[in-house]
């Protein structure tokens, strides 16, 4: 799967840097798994504020200014301030205003539905990714990933089961348009990485999506307790970590490596879904995750079959 970034709270793209780093594979699925448990931390965090009366815009506000300082340290750390200038200001402005819708509908799914069921669903983003090549970008998309995305869209069924399923349909509704303009902020940001560094999309995305945020906050912004305040810090403080285990689980591996782990959140979604909210997943949610995972895995597979594939044969077309 080509490198993304996701925007259901955390950018997903990878270190940039003048030199290889060297691979350790180990190190870098250990940091996936750290970035699944930290991101279901931030969500179950989301939704507990959520009880508390804060509004989503305030969650995205506050989890944005953890991103900035994150990624302000990305850039120091790498490239440098002399890395920010960019030429395609309007591209990055589009970017940011497609990644906080993605990332306000994420939060919001979150807020409608247990966060067993918004994970799993969550997990349709490769689906949405392969529709949206195939229709925007133009990319070969054989049997195999046509076949995936057909599996996953049955998981989906399985999960909500319209009409006699537990989960409600509007959170549903949600969470799909949610991971549906996630897949389009991947588009995104493979057009923009055709130009622009890793950590210039990374720290623009943040940064100047606290500008609309912090108009917004003029309405939505309130005073609250300490307690809530102390829980709103732990979504900025676990989102921002989350980006950075995750940006170097990608500098230390191969994404089709890593990728697979993110369908660890689940088990972390569902153990604070009972210790927090009482919430049980549903007997649905056991059996359409499965499916809708293996078709992403199948995605996974497939493109980096293809990839290899390809790299393959340029080297035998180089070496001739």
């Amino acid at each position: 799967m080509p490198d993304q970034i996701r925007d259901d709270g955390v950018n997903e793209a990878p270190l940039d840097t003048d030199l290889p780093a060297v691979q350790r594979p180990l190190a870098g699925i250990l940091l996936r798994l750290l970035t699944a448990a930290l991101l279901a931390i931030m969500f179950a965090g989301v939704k507990l504020v959520g009880d508390r009366g804060v509004h989503v815009v305030e969650s995205l506000f506050y989890r944005q200014i953890g991103s900035v300082v994150c990624a302000t340290g990305l850039v120091l750390a790498g490239p440098g301030f002399s890395s920010l200038r960019t030429k395609r200001v309007g591209a990055h402005i589009g970017r940011m205003a497609l990644g906080m819708s993605s990332m306000a509908l994420n939060f919001l799914s979150f807020l409608l539905l247990p966060l067993a069921e918004a994970t799993a669903i969550g997990f349709t983003v490769p689906i949405f990714s392969t529709i949206l090549a195939a229709l925007v970008l133009g990319e070969a998309t054989g049997r195999w990933r046509w076949g995936a995305v057909i599996v996953g869209f049955v998981g989906v069924l399985l999960i909500v089961h319209p009409g006699q399923g537990a989960v409600p349909l509007t959170g549903a509704a949600v969470a799909l348009v949610g991971a549906g303009m996630t897949a389009a902020v991947t588009i995104v940001i493979r057009r923009l990485g055709q130009t622009e560094r890793a950590s210039t999309t990374v720290f623009w995305f943040a940064a100047s999506s606290l500008v609309p945020l912090g108009l917004l906050m003029l309405h939505f912004g309130k005073a609250h307790d300490a307690g809530t305040f102390a829980l709103l810090a732990g979504v900025a403080l676990a989102g921002g970590l989350a980006q950075l285990t995750l940006t170097a689980s990608l500098r230390l591996a191969p994404v089709a490596l890593v990728m697979p782990m993110d369908y660890s959140s689940l088990l972390w979604a569902s153990l604070l879904g009972i210790w927090l909210f009482g919430q049980f997943p549903s007997a649905s949610v056991w059996l359409g995750a499965p499916v809708i995972i293996l078709s992403g895995l199948v995605i996974v597979w497939r493109e980096h079959h293809l990839a290899r594939r390809a790299a393959l044969a340029a080297q035998a077309a180089t070496s001739a």
